[in-house]
């Protein structure tokens, strides 16, 4: 998932966006309303987490605003404010959830997925495991086998699998990689594509007969099952 955490405490935000990241999503940080307005409109988040104290515009004002500008990215409020009438007047003013503090990190990681899945929608939400052969990919206890062999990943590891396997049997490209497991909206002409495929198929083919992650030259990589690199 791709969030948006606007919190104006920095050791808080710091926070969250590290244990995002080690959780294997991208997240960006605002400290003010007004910034946060302009990237939460500008940018492409499944689900934006909004303090609702913010200096230069409140949270409750910015949730309005994007909701004014046809803007429907899932909201979770963060706030120190845990009554119900607080509740309420987050709810009506375009909130989809509100997490009083203090929180536990998992709680508030666990109405984020819902959020997102609701975002997806019923039938269409995205597949919470993936199978390509004898190689599994579970996205909620992060856990990749082989074979029913237990394969360790680091994060971005772990979000470059589950990428390639997402679109298994088709040639994806290093834009597409760039773009979706790296946050690059530019080629930084380097070889970090590389390096991680590397590591990858060291760690998910080693052992095996048969590799799973291939090179398409001039194109990109693919997952199958089978079949000649």
């Amino acid at each position: 998932m791709r969030l948006l955490i606007i919190e104006d405490d920095r050791e808080a935000s710091s926070y969250l966006c590290k244990a995002f990241r080690e959780a294997g999503h991208v997240a960006d940080t605002a400290d003010d309303g007004l910034d946060g307005y302009a990237l939460a409109r500008e940018g492409t988040y499944d689900v934006l987490v909004v303090d609702r104290m913010l200096p230069k515009l409140d949270g409750l004002s910015l949730i309005r605003s994007l909701r004014e500008q046809g803007v429907e990215t899932p909201v979770l409020i963060l706030s120190a404010l845990g009554q119900v009438d607080d509740r309420v007047k987050g709810l009506k003013a375009g909130g989809d959830d509100y997490l009083p503090k203090p929180y536990a990190f998992s709680e508030l990681m666990a109405r984020i997925e819902v959020l997102a899945r609701r975002r997806g929608g019923g039938s269409s939400a995205e597949a919470t495991s993936y199978r390509v052969g004898d190689l599994e990919l579970d996205r909620l206890s992060h856990r990749v086998t082989r074979a029913g062999q237990e394969i360790p990943l680091q994060p971005r590891e772990f979000r470059l699998l589950e990428y390639l396997m997402r679109h298994a049997g088709q040639v994806v490209t290093r834009t597409m990689l760039l773009e979706h497991v790296w946050d690059y909206h530019f080629d930084p002409q380097t070889n970090v594509i590389d390096v991680h495929v590397s590591r990858l198929r060291a760690k998910v083919d080693k052992g095996f007969e048969r590799p799973m992650i291939h090179t398409v030259r001039g194109a990109g990589y693919m997952v199958r099952a089978g079949g000649e690199a």
